[in-house]
């Protein structure tokens, strides 16, 4: 009996054993170094923290921080410091992660080719439908139905995921690590976080700003929020891409504007379906507000001041057209080159319309 006993009181305690070691989950080392988005230096007394958990640290000695014995989960990395913008970063820890260098921007930081920039003049209505329902009636022939119309295109700028980099307006809360796209109708921003594809939705007017990487030229595209311009003294919704910074910006809106059907059921000609339909428009800005470009000659070049002999001798010499879109990126880009500490956002004008 007592040699049971001990067999048994053994067996226990070998399940116990392995047990203890299946509870032990694998578990994670989380590095990085913080610096100045302008100078490059690394930044001491950042608070580090890992959102929604117990997890928190400062970075020392260099800007550096280190986090030990993260299990294997999703962190939302926040750092947070005064006088600097908060980045939130999403991170998918599955094995030990060195995340590098990180920049913090600085309130008032100036322009210096960093993803995001608050200074890229971010401090200086459209009414359609989304979608009509397909009303089926009026005319037949010989007896059959016609078919029901249909939506072509869509409400989106890009209907692409682009990584994104989001400022937004309540504490200057910078967000890493989706992907977005851009509802011009609603003027809605869909976010997808890239490990689990989840799909959230956050209202245009809570963002600044927001900064994608293009995901067919590879490149950034700049977009401020139109809350913080005037067109004729009144705030603007929906969003403008920043195409030519500097001491005269170029900026472009695009909009989403229905074309309904036209088709003759009788007579069986013109468009079956409603279509929506993108198009631009070309502003520049001055001080607050965003002026639509002129589309005469003569009131376009006086648009560069005292430089506007000069401007209008580059086109003619160019053979640039004030009517096309590219001509018009051209002229600002190069009048804006002719000043001090101008870096040119892109290289090329991207059409922007996506249907």
């Amino acid at each position: 009996m007592l040699k049971r006993v001990s067999l048994f009181v053994g067996s226990i305690a070998f399940f116990l054993f392995l047990f203890s070691i299946g509870s032990q989950a694998q578990t994670y080392k989380l590095t990085g170094r913080v610096i100045d988005s302008e100078s490059g230096e690394f930044i001491d007394g950042v608070s580090v923290t890992l959102r929604g958990t117990a997890y928190g640290t400062n970075t020392v000695a260099g800007g550096y921080f280190e986090f030990n014995n993260l299990p294997d989960d999703r962190y939302v990395l926040s750092l947070t410091l005064e006088g600097y913008n908060r980045l939130e970063q999403v991170i998918r820890l599955k094995n030990d992660t060195e995340l590098g260098s990180i920049s913090i921007i600085r309130f008032g930081a100036s322009g210096s080719g960093q993803a995001l920039q608050k200074t890229i003049r971010s401090d200086n209505i459209v009414r359609l439908l989304n979608e009509r329902p397909n009303f089926i009636g009026g005319n037949m022939v010989y007896g059959i139905p016609p078919e029901p119309k249909k939506l072509e295109g869509n409400n989106y700028l890009d209907s692409k995921w682009n990584r994104a980099s989001i400022l937004l307006y309540r504490d200057q809360q910078i967000l890493e690590g989706f992907r977005a796209r851009y509802n011009i109708v609603s003027n809605m921003f869909e976010l997808m976080e890239p490990e689990n594809n989840l799909v959230s939705v956050m209202p245009g007017l809570r963002i600044q700003n927001i900064v994608w990487i293009d995901s067919t030229y590879q490149v950034p595209r700049y977009f401020v929020n139109g809350m913080d311009f005037l067109d004729e003294g009144v705030p603007i919704s929906g969003f403008f891409e920043v195409l030519v910074d500097g001491e005269l910006p170029l900026m472009r809106r695009t909009e989403a504007i229905l074309k309904e059907s036209n088709y003759n059921q009788a007579l069986m000609v013109g468009e079956r379906n409603d279509q929506i339909i993108k198009r631009n428009t070309y502003y520049y800005l001055k001080g607050k507000n965003v002026i639509v470009i002129p589309r005469k000659r003569k009131k376009f070049f006086e648009l560069f001041g005292d430089k506007a002999e000069e401007m209008e001798a580059f086109a003619t010499e160019n053979s640039f057209s004030v009517k096309d879109p590219s001509a018009i990126f051209q002229l600002f880009t190069r009048y804006n080159s002719l000043f001090p500490g101008f870096t040119p956002l892109m290289d090329q004008l991207l059409d922007g319309i996506d249907n």
